[in-house]
């Protein structure tokens, strides 16, 4: 009788918790849902609430509309304009970082040079410096540089990663030094040793930072709206705040809903396809 009273209890935690988790659930993709339905009706079904929650007919004019024709309060540029800069942004943000940070983490461990230890923590010590901190002596070289509105005037000054260059050197470190012998007996370079040896066996890291890196790129606002002038070097969560109006009337919302469904996809896209790589640089401790 009582381990049927367990089993009957256990049966009741594990639906409990199942039904806990559902509505977590729900409570996240409801945001999302109501966007993508919001992203299929007329600018006079949304701004004549309440919204319906089963999508509308005007999906193909939306989309078509947001990616081919253009939207006025943003200077006329298309959503597949601002998607292409978001992407260049994203993964020149996300590779600089990798690339930058895998050097000087290498650098930093496997040769000896004088102060070595001391440009370690001076990188770490850039942690604690917010990007508010450097803005406007970062700007001032921008413009000195004439990188205003320019692709590497929105991606070089974000390439630099303490962070990244932290969890290399970790990793770098549990490299075993009989490795590294082994390379030298085999006459293999610094340059092989890192190709051939270092660099696959950080390919499981390389996914899980490339994950956080490209999405940290894709949602920066602060420096995208400092170093574009032009429409037409937006990224689109500039564009986004721009076509919102104080006024309702003069948004245009079933645009904006689009925007936003657009702008949402391409992170997701590559958490999902990257996702067992992501999981598995998370939580492999075995080399």
């Amino acid at each position: 009788m009582a381990e049927h009273d367990m089993v009957g209890a256990s049966r009741s935690g594990r639906i409990a918790a199942h039904l806990f988790l559902i509505l977590g659930a729900v409570v996240v993709a409801f945001p999302i849902y109501y966007v993508a339905v919001a992203s299929t009706h007329s600018l006079q079904t949304i701004l004549r609430p309440p919204l319906p929650l089963i999508p509308g007919p005007e999906a193909y004019q939306n989309y078509h509309e947001a990616l081919a024709g253009g939207i006025g309060r943003i200077g006329g540029v298309s959503v597949d304009r601002l998607l292409l800069n978001t992407t260049i942004v994203a993964l020149g943000i996300a590779v600089g970082k990798i690339i930058i940070s895998m050097a000087s983490a290498y650098a930093i461990v496997f040769f000896r040079f004088p102060l070595r230890m001391a440009m370690f923590w001076l990188i770490f010590i850039t942690l604690m410096l917010p990007v508010e901190v450097r803005i406007l002596p970062t700007y001032k070289v921008m413009v000195q540089l004439h990188l205003i509105d320019t692709y590497a005037g929105l991606i070089l000054p974000l390439i630099a990663s303490a962070t990244a260059t932290l969890l290399f050197r970790q990793f770098f470190m549990t490299i075993p030094n009989e490795l590294l012998e082994a390379a030298r007996v085999d006459g293999a370079g610094p340059w092989r040793f890192f190709r051939d040896i270092l660099l696959p066996l950080s390919a499981t890291n390389i996914a899980a930072l490339f994950v956080i890196l490209f999405i940290y790129g894709w949602t920066q606002y602060l420096w995208p709206l400092l170093v574009t002038n032009s429409n037409e070097m937006n990224t689109i969560v500039i564009a986004l705040r721009k076509m919102i109006s104080f006024a309702d009337a003069d948004t245009p919302w079933h645009l904006v809903m689009v925007t936003a469904v657009l702008a949402i996809l391409p992170p997701v896209l590559i958490v999902v396809l990257m996702q067992r790589w992501f999981v598995k640089g998370l939580v492999e401790t075995e080399k």
